[in-house]
């Protein structure tokens, strides 16, 4: 390549990285490429002075639009359980069942997809973050009402505090039993979605003739 390819090259990089964004669409980039590390990597080695680089902009800059690393791994988690609630969006063309199952299987392979990240949040040392812990805990409390939201229940039945504890409780047991499955796979993916339907129509058995009538395949 010509010294003068080389210059059209360099200035062409040089115009890339000065590109102006908007505050908003900055914050939106920079987190955007936390989450994309975060899937290689656990949290408390997402490396601020990598992600500026990709940005384009100075560490220090960075700083601009999040105070704190805590602050900017608390964007990227957000992000991140945002990015899971979408993934597993309930289809409401399909029954109660068929809903269920289909969430289940899109969940799995989101967390396949992203088993380090998620590893890491449920049982690393960020797992121990109060702030993260009590974002997780609101993940985990949107994941329950979505559930009964979509459950053929009206919205002022008697048993809905109960359901709603039995549903929190489930939710617990597939994030163990997915995490154990990550790690050794000792059955099919099939399986263990097969399983983690099983576990809720169980509970609903126990405790609302008309959900678990609704969670018969």
């Amino acid at each position: 390549m010509s010294s003068k390819s080389n210059a059209r090259t360099r200035s062409g990089d040089e115009a890339v990285k000065r590109v102006r964004l908007s505050p908003e669409d900055r914050r939106q980039q920079l987190i955007t490429l936390g989450a994309r590390m975060l899937r290689e990597r656990a949290l408390e080695d997402v490396s601020i002075g990598e992600i500026a680089k990709q940005a384009g902009i100075s560490r220090g800059l960075l700083f601009h639009y999040f105070p704190t690393k805590g602050d900017f791994h608390l964007a990227i988690i957000q992000h991140a359980n945002s990015q899971l609630l979408e993934r597993t969006a309930p289809d409401p063309t399909l029954g109660t069942y068929d809903m269920l199952r289909d969430s289940l299987e899109r969940y799995v392979d989101y967390v396949t997809e992203n088993r380090t990240s998620y590893l890491a949040l449920l049982r690393g040392p960020a797992s121990a973050s109060p702030e993260l812990v009590a974002m997780v805990d609101a993940h985990r409390r949107a994941q329950v009402d979505r559930i009964l939201t979509a459950a053929p229940l009206p919205p002022d039945a008697e048993d809905i505090p109960s359901l709603a504890l039995a549903v929190r409780g489930w939710i617990a047991f597939v994030e163990e039993t997915t995490l154990t499955w990550l790690r050794e796979e000792p059955i099919t993916r099939t399986d263990l979605v097969d399983m983690l339907v099983g576990a809720l129509a169980g509970l609903a058995i126990a405790l609302n003739q008309t959900l678990a009538e609704a969670l018969r395949p």
